[in-house]
């Protein structure tokens, strides 16, 4: 039988649902999903195996002009997507126009490799809005095959899917056929933790914190964790604990929710709050947060 294997990669600008749409195409929730901007912070794998093939995923931040260290590195992490996709997913909403920075769009314009312009959120808009989009697209990039998809209702991801076994080449697995994500059961501790903070606190605190996870025991019948939340100032490890540490218990709450729901299983979860001054521009503490190697 001959087997076909791809990397898959999803570019876009902040928003447009490029987490959403790998966990749909996935069947499982890798990448954590908020309402707020850069809430995918780092490159993440998501495989999706049958006998006769492997597509490999790969979610990326949203594209920005960068402010700091920390985002000049989420960044990189975008600009290694170009460097071993198979198929390239620009996923865009109605509306959206350009990446946001103009050195990526380029690479999609004049890259040789199958571009597929995926329009999502069409179940937020009517038909003839959805036609102009289509139409602003084969003008502004003609190489690209467009399809306008819903990946929060899993609209067309069917049609999506026969078009990328299509277009993947012939190829032995990359990955164990009984893989999911490259990434570690940390690191999806951390994500989970982080997404709760980001659904809990407006404004600078979401941007400001990185959660590492010091202890991760597993036994018969619960998983103890261990984790610290690290913020870039002082003023912000009030804020976050909250009034007798009201805020910080709410994190707690939720994220053990969801990380039994992604463990099947009890979990203990102990957070903690430190500060890390200025962490986002310290190279030694980007690499420690897994942003740099």
């Amino acid at each position: 039988m001959e087997h076909k294997s791809g990397f898959v990669n999803i570019i876009g600008n902040p928003n447009v649902g490029k987490s959403t749409l790998m966990n749909a195409m996935v069947g499982e929730r890798l990448s954590i999903i908020t309402p707020k901007a850069q809430t995918t912070r780092h490159r993440i794998f998501g495989i999706l195996n049958e006998p006769e093939y492997q597509i490999v995923f790969s979610d990326t931040p949203g594209v920005i002009q960068p402010a700091y260290k920390m985002q000049e590195h989420m960044m990189k992490f975008v600009s290694e997507a170009f460097d071993d996709a198979d198929v390239f997913l620009y996923l865009v909403e109605p509306g959206d126009r350009a990446l946001k920075d103009a050195g990526f769009f380029q690479k999609l314009y004049t890259t040789e490799l199958p571009v597929l312009l995926i329009i999502n959120k069409i179940d937020t808009t009517d038909q003839e809005k959805l036609e102009e989009e289509v139409a602003y697209w084969k003008e502004s990039l003609p190489t690209a095959e467009i399809i306008p998809i819903s990946a929060l209702e899993k609209a067309n991801i069917d049609y999506l899917l026969q078009r990328l076994l299509a277009l993947i080449p012939l190829s032995p697995p990359y990955f164990d056929k009984e893989a999911l994500t490259d990434k570690t059961e940390r690191f999806f501790v951390s994500e989970l933790v982080r997404e709760q903070i980001l659904l809990n606190y407006k404004k600078e605190i979401p941007y400001s914190v990185e959660v590492d996870v010091e202890e991760f025991k597993e036994e018969e019948d619960i998983i103890r964790i261990r984790a610290i939340i690290y913020v870039a100032r002082d003023s912000q490890k009030g804020i976050l604990i909250g009034h007798k540490g009201s805020m910080l218990k709410r994190v707690g709450i939720g994220a053990r929710k969801q990380l039994e729901a992604f463990f099947s299983k009890q979990v203990h979860l102990e957070t903690f709050v430190k500060v890390k001054k200025n962490w986002r521009d310290n190279d030694l503490q980007l690499k420690r947060f897994g942003y740099k190697q």
